[in-house]
C-alpha cells in the first residue's frame, strides 16, 4: 500500500508539531513546515522533510509546496492549514495595519496554499484540505477581536470551499480546538508589543488584567487538553470514509456550540461576559 503524504504547515510547536510526529507515527509521510528556517532544521534533525513555508511570503509558499510535490512525484493526499498566531488587544485599539498583518497569516497564506493545492487534487482524484479553526471561530470573546475576526473568516471561506468542492473527491473539514496546551500565549507577546499602544487606551486601567494572564505563566486553563486531542482527531477526519465538517476539540468547544445554537445573542453574551 503506497504511504500517503500529508503537508502541515507551524509545525514548530503545539499543534503542529504534535500532528507532524502523531502522523508519521500512524504511518504518513509528513511535510512539516516551519516558517522560520532554523525550525525546519530541528525537525530535519527528527528525521522529517520539512519545507519553509512562511504565509506572509508569497514564494515560499510555492516553493514549499514544489519542494513537497518534487519529493512525492506530484502527489498530495492531505493539507493541514494550522500555521496562525494571537493578538490581544480591545478592538478599539487596534490599528487597521495590525488587522492586515494577522489576516496574512491566519487568512490568506492559507487560502494562497490551498488554491495551489486544489488544481494537484483534482488531477489525483482524492484529497482532504483541513482548516485549523478555533472555538473562537464561532463565538466571540474580550480582548481577542483580531484571532476571532480572522478565524470567523477562515470558517465562513472553509464553510463555502466545502460545499462548492462537493462535486469533487475534495473533501473540506474545520478542526475546531478550544484551550489546548501551545505557546500561542507567549507567541502573541511581541505582536501585543508591537501594535497594542494601551498605554494611551481608554481602557489602559483593564489593561492590567490582560497584561498579566499574558505575561505571567499561570499554568493550564481549565478544560486544558494538550496538542495530542487535536491530533486524534485530525486522525478521523483524514482517515473516516465520511469525514464530518467540523470536529470539536475540548469541552469548552462543545459547550459554545450547544449554546451558541440554544442561546438569543444577548444571553450568550452575557455568559461570555462572565467567563
Amino acid at each position: 500500500m503506497t504511504q500517503k503524504s500529508i503537508l502541515i504547515t507551524g509545525c514548530s510547536s503545539g499543534i503542529g508539531l504534535d500532528a507532524a510526529r502523531g502522523l508519521r507515527a500512524a504511518g504518513w509521510r509528513v511535510f512539516a513546515s516551519c516558517r522560520k528556517a532554523e525550525d525546519c532544521d530541528q525537525l530535519r534533525s527528527e528525521g522529517f522533510e520539512s519545507p519553509r513555508i512562511d504565509y506572509t511570503d508569497a514564494d515560499s509558499i510555492v516553493n514549499g509546496l514544489a519542494e513537497t510535490l518534487e519529493a512525492t512525484g506530484g502527489t498530495l493526499d492531505a493539507l493541514y492549514n494550522n500555521g496562525a498566531y494571537a493578538l490581544p488587544g480591545a478592538v478599539e485599539d487596534l490599528p487597521v495595519d495590525a488587522l492586515r498583518a494577522i489576516f496574512e497569516t491566519n487568512v490568506f497564506g492559507g487560502h494562497a496554499l490551498t488554491r495551489l493545492v486544489i488544481p494537484v487534487m483534482r488531477a489525483q482524484g482524492h484529497g482532504r484540505i483541513i482548516n485549523c479553526s478555533s472555538v473562537l471561530g464561532f463565538v466571540p470573546m474580550r480582548w481577542r477581536g483580531a484571532y476571532v475576526a480572522s478565524k470567523h473568516a477562515l470558517e465562513g471561506l472553509t464553510d463555502v470551499l466545502r460545499i462548492e468542492m462537493s462535486d469533487t473527491p475534495i473533501k473540506v473539514i474545520l478542526i475546531e480546538p478550544g484551550p489546548i496546551t501551545a505557546k500561542i500565549r507567549q507567541n502573541a507577546i511581541p505582536h501585543f508589543e508591537k501594535w497594542i499602544d494601551w498605554q494611551s487606551s481608554a481602557r489602559a486601567a483593564q489593561y492590567d488584567e490582560l497584561r498579566s494572564r499574558l505575561y505571567e505563566d499561570a499554568g493550564p486553563d481549565r478544560f486544558e487538553l494538550p496538542p495530542s486531542a487535536v491530533t486524534k482527531k485530525i486522525l478521523h477526519a483524514l482517515t473516516a470514509q465520511r469525514p464530518r465538517p467540523r470536529y470539536y476539540v475540548t469541552t469548552p468547544t462543545y459547550l459554545m456550540g450547544f449554546l451558541r445554537r440554544l442561546l438569543p445573542t444577548r444571553l450568550l453574551d452575557a455568559l461570555i461576559l462572565r467567563a
